[in-house]
């Protein structure tokens, strides 16, 4: 079985000789086959009754042009003789380097060659014969033929003879140098990339255009495909389908206007290629397939008509064709009224709700003078002073006063003592009562310790008070707390009674 397989790599790597082509340039070979001696014994090749023996190899060559490939072949295997006098055999290693000439060119699927090189036999050891185990064959050559199978695979048969440089491996001296034949059967395989630049498929020494574009499909010769034959190629051809000249990326031009027929708007009337073939008689900027007016010279926006007033409704469509510039206008032209109370959209402030012109159109629900478009208090009547809520009596705004005077926080914290608790439950009724009103929370200190320190603490003290509250339900839309830290003291800080003073919270209504 292990003869068997040796056999079988021997035949594989004899074919290798002749697989290559300029695309794969490299080619590996499986070979295997059967050995013959002859030498001092008076064996003959091809002779039926002398040893046959088996042998295996790996080969390994390269393209070097249309008829030479240079091949590298190992085997491993069996030789010998079965002489009368003397049953000769010894395992035999070889290796040879070999410049193979092809009769034919890859082209042909079936290619005889003839090859010449040398190379090197490794003997096993006997002592019985001859102790040394290495000849070397000057000159090694033979003869073979390729099966092309695809253009990967190959099937090759190839006769080789080693002649040696030793006569002395079968036991005997004399009558000229042993030599030894390969008769083998393979099988070789093509791999490579083929050099095609443009990516087209189709390898650069067979490529006619070899710059095409990648992704454009190309024939047999690489070059771009142009089916209506007009000199632009499918790719770059808008029409390939119809003869054109190059000028119109191949499409033809009916009315010779220097527009193709498949981009002109007006085929059969010349026209100009910024109105995509059509013409525009008043020159208006409008082709006449498309302007309302087309002998009048108009704007674009109304498709070619004019507009005197300038109120963006043509002429021929205004039905108040004098309105005042800048006047909205109708889809008849005329100025807009939506709510119909006699002033206009232009100048009404409500258009869609009916009120007096000296309110600019807007109503007024509770005759406070102040339209509910900026009441605060659009039901209830105030002051305009309160963008028409009513004033805060005099009694809460002291109460207001009061309580800012008597929110006090545990020193260096901004957490609320106690008792201020009260007070801030006092301001939440008076807020709650005065909903529109809103509250401005301003916090001071006083000027002992680092400035920046006393600013971050009177924001804090702030936000504890506007934090407080919120959580009573005063909306935070209607708070805005601020720290001013040291600045605009009220009182002396020499005096601890000074300090006291400036460390404070101030509390201001706002609308």
């Amino acid at each position: 079985m292990k003869k068997l397989l040796l056999g079988c790599l021997c035949i594989l790597s004899a074919v290798a000789i002749n697989a290559q082509t300029e695309d794969k340039k490299w080619n590996i070979g499986l070979h295997g086959g059967a050995t013959q001696y002859e030498g001092d014994w008076g064996n003959d090749f091809y002779k039926t009754n002398t040893g046959f023996f088996g042998f295996g190899g790996l080969s390994v060559s390269r393209y070097l042009g249309k008829h030479l490939d240079i091949s590298f072949l190992a085997t491993r295997g069996i030789v010998g003789s079965k002489h009368d006098s003397i049953n000769f055999k010894n395992n035999l290693s070889t290796i040879s380097l070999n410049l193979r000439f092809n009769i034919l060119s890859p082209r042909h699927a079936v290619r005889p060659y003839l090859f010449v090189g040398g190379g090197a036999l490794l003997f096993d050891k006997n002592i019985n014969i001859n102790p040394n185990t290495v000849d070397y064959a000057v000159p090694s050559f033979g003869a073979g033929v390729n099966f092309r199978l695809s253009n990967s695979v190959m099937l090759n048969l190839q006769e080789m003879f080693m002649y040696t440089t030793g006569d002395d491996k079968d036991g005997k001296v004399g009558g000229g140098n042993d030599a030894y034949a390969f008769h083998s059967l393979g099988l070789t395989f093509n791999f490579g990339k083929k050099k095609d630049s443009d990516s087209d498929g189709v390898a650069d020494h067979a490529d006619k255009c070899p710059n095409t574009p990648k992704g454009v499909t190309v024939d047999m010769k690489g070059c771009p495909l142009d089916k209506d034959n007009d000199g632009t190629p499918d790719y770059l051809d808008a029409c390939p389908d119809y003869a054109g000249p190059a000028s119109l990326q191949g499409c033809p031009d009916k009315d010779s206007d220097g527009v193709a027929d498949k981009n002109d708007r007006c085929p059969e009337i010349a026209g100009t290629a910024a109105f995509k073939g059509c013409p525009d008689t008043d020159g208006d900027g409008v082709p006449d397939i498309d302007d309302r007016c087309p002998t009048i010279a108009g704007s674009i926006e109304l498709k070619g008509c004019p507009d005197k007033d300038n109120d963006g409704v043509a002429d021929m469509d205004d039905k108040c064709p004098d309105t005042k510039p800048g006047v909205k206008v109708d889809a008849n032209g005329c100025p807009m009224d939506n709510d119909k109370d006699g002033v206009m959209n232009e100048e009404d402030r409500c258009p869609d709700v009916a009120g007096p012109a000296s309110l600019k159109g807007c109503p007024d629900t509770d005759g406070d003078g102040v339209p509910d478009i900026d009441d605060r208090c659009p039901a209830v009547k105030g002051t305009i002073a309160n963008k028409g809520c009513p004033e805060m009596s005099k009694v809460d705004i002291r109460r207001i006063t009061q309580i800012a005077s008597k929110i006090f926080f545990q020193t260096n914290s901004d957490k609320l003592r106690v008792s201020s608790l009260v007070q801030l439950d006092a301001l939440v009724d008076i807020l709650k009562r005065y909903e529109s009103a809103n509250l401005v929370i301003k916090g001071y200190t006083d000027n002992v310790g680092d400035d920046d320190y006393n600013l971050k603490l009177s924001q804090k003290r702030t936000e504890s008070v506007k934090k407080y509250l919120i959580q009573k339900g005063i909306a935070e839309s209607r708070l805005t707390a601020t720290g001013f830290g040291e600045t605009n003291p009220i009182a002396d800080n020499k005096t601890s009674l000074g300090r006291a003073k400036n460390r404070r919270v101030e509390l201001e209504t706002t609308y």
